[in-house]
């Protein structure tokens, strides 16, 4: 469905970007743009594929001019990715948030309509179910606004994709780790009993496709992905890189942080399916003209909630997520 298809990658310049740069390239699109504000990220970027498939454009979602200018080179398929995802900075500055991944994720729903793309994806986040911080809460709306967006086109398909924390993106927890243990030979962690949902970046972007692929317009994909304690977390990475002297520091949650994280919430799961063993898919709430008959085909899910707290997985099982990551060398 890519080949020979232009695609547009929003906060493409970053960790997500690249591998999903790198999957797509493989199945030979006309052209891939990178819509980012990362001026040194864009650099690199482009000298670390030097493809000329790929387009570099820097500007910013928030700028409606910006953005329309954009479409008009003809997208066929939008991946939402840019946001404010950091949650002390978006609780600190939630103007700046709301700038972003509010109005911004609006400017592209716009033009995706009035330029009639095929599809887009937004791409969001665990935080977004029953929020607790204004980085989660800007991400709920941002979903709100992509399957209402159904609804205002007759051409153009909105679905999003909700997924927990990736290994190895930036600002994630496991390189911060290993960075502190090799310059400090000490570890901060905010509360060592929080358990959070993972995967790595290639599984990741690999399911990312599936979802999109196998959507119709108003479904809400949900990663089946596994959850760790985060002490559990901090143990393996001490045990590979670490020593006896090696310290924990526990300095306490910090502002908008929750104990563990929800996919799918008691609210959701009522409108719940399991698609297969990688994904749920959450229906809509609203009415939206679109067949999910072959979706009524799949089992309702058996839980009340998807949270990080249920089956959590060994610290054997996340050696090997942290060894096929590439993290353990």
């Amino acid at each position: 469905m890519y080949k020979d298809k232009t695609i547009l990658i929003t906060g493409g310049s970053g960790s997500w970007g690249n591998e999903l740069t790198k999957q797509l390239l493989e199945k030979e699109p006309n052209k891939i743009i990178i819509f980012s504000r990362g001026e040194l990220a864009q650099v690199n970027m482009e000298r670390k594929f030097n493809n000329s498939t790929i387009q570099y454009v820097i500007g910013d979602i928030r700028d409606y001019n910006a953005v329309d200018r954009l479409f008009q080179r003809g997208i066929d398929y939008v991946f939402h990715l840019a946001a404010l995802k950091h949650v002390p900075v978006c609780e600190n500055q939630p103007q700046e948030a709301i700038k972003t991944n509010i109005n911004g994720t609006t400017n592209l729903i716009n033009a995706s309509i009035k330029y009639g793309v095929k599809k887009f994806i937004d791409v969001s986040t665990d935080k977004a179910v029953a929020p607790s911080n204004l980085y989660g809460l800007t991400k709920a709306i941002g979903e709100r606004l992509t399957i209402q967006a159904n609804n205002l086109s007759e051409t153009t398909e909105f679905v999003c994709v909700r997924g927990g924390n990736v290994l190895g993106s930036n600002g994630s927890v496991v390189p911060f780790f290993i960075y502190q243990i090799k310059t400090n030979n000490r570890v901060t962690v905010t509360n060592g009993e929080m358990t959070r949902f993972f995967l790595t970046l290639p599984e990741a972007i690999t399911l990312l496709f599936q979802a999109v692929e196998n959507s119709v317009g108003g479904e809400t994909y949900v990663m089946n992905m596994p959850s760790f304690y985060i002490k559990d977390l901090t143990q393996v990475i001490i045990d590979y890189y670490g020593d006896e002297n090696t310290v924990i520091e526990e300095i306490g949650p910090r502002e908008g942080e929750k104990v563990n994280e929800v996919l799918i919430s008691e609210h959701e799961s009522s409108n719940s399916y399991k698609f297969n063993d990688d994904y749920y898919v959450i229906l809509p709430e609203i009415k939206i003209n679109k067949d999910y008959s072959h979706l009524y085909k799949c089992d309702k899910v058996d839980f009340v909630e998807f949270s990080s707290a249920d089956n959590i997985k060994s610290t054997e099982y996340l050696f090997g997520l942290l060894n096929k990551g590439g993290f353990l060398i």
